[in-house]
């Protein structure tokens, strides 16, 4: 399946902060579930519709995933007023994850390293979660559909082949439109790339406002080498993996060294099933009015922190 011609974006806001609403008024009750780390079970919990929850991730500066943090380590903070914490678990429920992987020309030194990274990445997987995979260079295609058998995809990467040029925004929006068909709420993707885009239909623009409207993690690696000179749309090709990544609230990982891709990658499918669900009520409402969010974690500046920036409140 290939891109289709160009279409205007979604026009539906963002009614959740990742995977879990923060509901309206006339909502309906909605149940996740997340893991109680005391009770060593699955319990549900209840997001009413004044129920604001947060999945984050905690990560030191090896980029390895922080567990064992508890409900007074956090502090919350919408616009500049700091919330008061009324629900913390440790999120431990199936995922639908995409990998987006660039096999354009530029790749071509750096596609062993990169199956490997992937193949890295899907070790961490549980039998409940699934995975598809967007293959680009001039052209972005589902390579393959839903699948819970890792080894499909690791097969179809190993016959991939480096040519052509880079549509990273093009398979971005394709993946992002394939994500609709998921089975799990908690849904993330994982972009390789060089980051260089010089040959997709979408602009830059389209595509940050459907990542906004989006409820996925958005996870890039990014291989730079900044030994030689750079092409303009190289250049900038950091700047966009990061703009992705921050404004899904993941994180973008820039890579110099392609022999530490595997190790990245495997921390981060470790950080997805590490994450922590942090809850409040706001004091006020303001529908159809976008919230700004900021989560600390105190007393551990070395840590980094990641969590989606904003939500629209229907």
């Amino acid at each position: 399946m290939t891109v289709m011609p160009r279409r205007a974006p979604a026009t539906t806001g963002v009614f959740c902060i990742l995977a879990i609403a923060a509901l309206g008024a006339d909502s309906p009750q909605v149940s996740i579930k997340a893991r109680n780390p005391s009770a060593g079970v699955l319990p549900n919990i209840r997001v009413d519709s004044n129920l604001v929850l947060i999945p984050v991730s905690v990560t030191d500066p090896k980029n390895r995933a922080v567990t064992g943090l508890r409900r007074e380590d956090f502090r919350v903070f919408e616009g500049k007023a700091e919330q008061t914490l009324v629900q913390f678990a440790r999120e431990d429920a199936p995922l639908s994850v995409g990998i987006v992987f660039d096999s354009s020309g530029s790749m071509q030194n750096k596609l062993a390293k990169a199956r490997e990274a992937v193949k890295r990445f899907l070790a961490a997987a549980n039998p409940e979660d699934e995975f598809f995979l967007v293959n680009f260079n001039s052209t972005a295609k589902l390579a393959v559909a839903f699948t819970s058998d890792p080894d499909e995809i690791e097969r179809h990467l190993y016959s991939a082949q480096s040519h052509g040029r880079t549509a990273l925004l093009d398979a971005v929006c394709l993946a992002i439109d394939y994500m609709r068909n998921a089975h799990n709420s908690r849904k993330a993707l994982l972009v390789i790339s060089d980051g260089g885009d010089n040959d997709s239909r979408y602009t830059e623009a389209e595509i940050r406002r459907r990542v906004i409207e989006s409820d996925l993690w958005i996870y890039t690696l990014g291989i730079y080498d900044t030994r030689g000179i750079m092409l303009p749309e190289e250049d900038h090709g950091e700047v966009l993996m990061q703009t992705l990544a921050e404004q899904s609230g993941a994180r973008h990982i820039a890579v110099g060294n392609t022999a530490d891709l595997p190790q990245i990658a495997e921390n981060i499918g470790l950080e997805l099933r590490n994450q922590y669900v942090i809850g409040y009520r706001p004091a006020t409402s303001s529908p159809g009015k976008y919230h700004h969010v900021q989560v600390k974690v105190a007393d551990h500046r070395e840590y980094r922190v990641a969590w989606r920036p904003g939500y629209f409140e229907p």
